[in-house]
């Protein structure tokens, strides 16, 4: 994958950390911790999700990744990822910042990058160009990237989905290959910004992954 990199405006007071990974690499979890363990050190935070965070991004969720709508083409799925993200970034992302709050979102515009870009094979600079449009400049402080090897991800994935249901599988259900460019694209952006995108081996135990990334904070927080 060739280096792509989000513009940036300046920020406002609050911090933006998002958190990206493969499929089942335990980012949601790790996520819900950080905000638990933020908010036992009295700080204000928002927890938010892509797609999703809003009323309206939720029902674009059930689009994007209901399994009865494999037939969904790849720029039709490109842009509704971003409408969703429009709305949580003008709805609740940009006013908690303003607010000096800090704002936890479990994915963004590098998850578009390797899962639309990478995976899909669409265009970077499409993807930047609608970044620019739906963001308007916001860009993560820090990102926690959580790696783990394929073969673990796939498995995971498998099980959350017996334990959950299939409802939002349509992602989960694409090839090892997919997944595979998807990984090597995340890997790939950590390697090109790595002040911002910090890499968290996810294979250890949950709570040795959350004292990590605490670690990986502490001062950016």
């Amino acid at each position: 994958m060739t280096s792509a990199k989000i513009e940036v405006l300046p920020m406002s007071r609050g911090r933006f950390i998002t958190f990206e990974g493969i499929d089942g690499c335990g980012k949601t979890t790790q996520f819900h911790m950080l905000g638990h363990w933020l908010r036992d050190q009295a700080r204000q935070v928002v927890e938010t999700v892509e797609p999703g965070g809003t009323s309206i991004g939720q029902q674009i969720r059930k689009i994007l990744l209901n399994p009865e709508n494999f037939d969904l083409r790849a720029p039709a799925e490109l842009l509704l990822y971003f409408a969703s993200r429009a709305q949580n970034v003008d709805q609740v992302i940009r006013p908690a910042l303003e607010a000096g709050q800090i704002v936890l979102c479990d994915r963004f515009t590098d998850s578009t990058l390797v899962y639309q870009g990478c995976g899909r094979g669409l265009d970077p600079a499409t993807v930047l160009q609608l970044d620019r449009i739906a963001c308007a400049g916001l860009k993560p402080d820090t990102t926690i990237l959580i790696d783990i090897d394929l073969e673990t991800s796939l498995t995971r994935a498998r099980r959350r989905n017996e334990r959950m249901g299939l409802a939002e599988s349509r992602i989960d259900d694409e090839s090892s290959a997919f997944h595979g460019r998807v990984r090597a694209g995340y890997l790939a952006l950590a390697a090109a910004e790595p002040e911002r995108i910090k890499v968290v081996d996810g294979r250890a135990s949950i709570g040795e992954v959350a004292m990590r990334i605490r670690e990986v904070l502490r001062d950016r927080v």
